[in-house]
């Protein structure tokens, strides 16, 4: 028994580190400016030193490589948000945007992967459409951790203020990461920050409206 239970896990292995070289090798050719549509399997294979059939076996197509990616990065994304609710006002909020915003910053190839497939892969869709909904669901249960301790608006909705808020946020950094200058990251991220705050973490509870 124990010398399967070492080749199993020499195997697992083995395969743990093929899958590393693939998506190693997928990192590097679109830092580097490819297009992930643009990419064959042949030279994805190429490119990590494997065998094309090897790569099947590890990949069945394009789509359950981009799953891993969009994987990878989203839960790098959501292991930042879970270090805690902003605790330290605007200050501590502001920071976590900036922390955000380097971090697709420093990630940008792999953003633009997965806004390029989710554009027209209805399975990558889903599967990203699920990833942020768990931020959602994070920033729900912040904001009515908020509003029972009385910080925010009564009237707050905390579901759809969480939706605004990861999908318009989200868009924001995006957008900026892809198209904008990288010495204006900090300035957006500080913007962000502040419509956060203040329209959803510390919400009067006497609008303008009902004045």
């Amino acid at each position: 028994m124990p010398s399967v239970t070492r080749r199993l896990a020499a195997g697992a292995k083995r395969r743990a580190d093929v899958d590393a070289k693939i998506i190693e090798a997928t990192e590097r050719l679109l830092a580097e400016g490819a297009s992930f549509t643009e990419l064959s399997m042949q030279r994805l294979a190429a490119e990590a030193g494997v065998a094309r059939s090897t790569m099947y076996l590890h990949f069945r197509d394009k789509t359950e490589l981009l799953l891993r990616l969009i994987d990878t990065l989203a839960a790098g994304a959501l292991d930042l948000i879970r270090e805690g609710p902003p605790t330290e006002g605007l200050a501590g909020m502001t920071a976590a945007m900036v922390r955000d915003m380097a971090y697709y910053r420093q990630r940008r190839h792999l953003l633009a992967a997965v806004l390029e497939v989710t554009a027209y892969d209805p399975v990558a869709r889903d599967v990203w459409d699920g990833e942020l909904r768990r931020f959602v669901e994070q920033g729900e249960e912040w904001l009515l951790a908020e509003q029972k301790a009385g910080r925010t608006a009564a009237g707050l909705d905390p579901a759809t203020a969480a939706r605004v808020i990861v999908w318009g946020g989200f868009q924001v950094i995006a957008h900026q990461v892809l198209a904008g200058a990288p010495e204006q990251d900090e300035r957006v991220a500080r913007e962000l920050a502040l419509f956060e705050w203040h329209g959803a973490f510390r919400r009067p509870d006497k609008e303008p409206d009902d004045e």
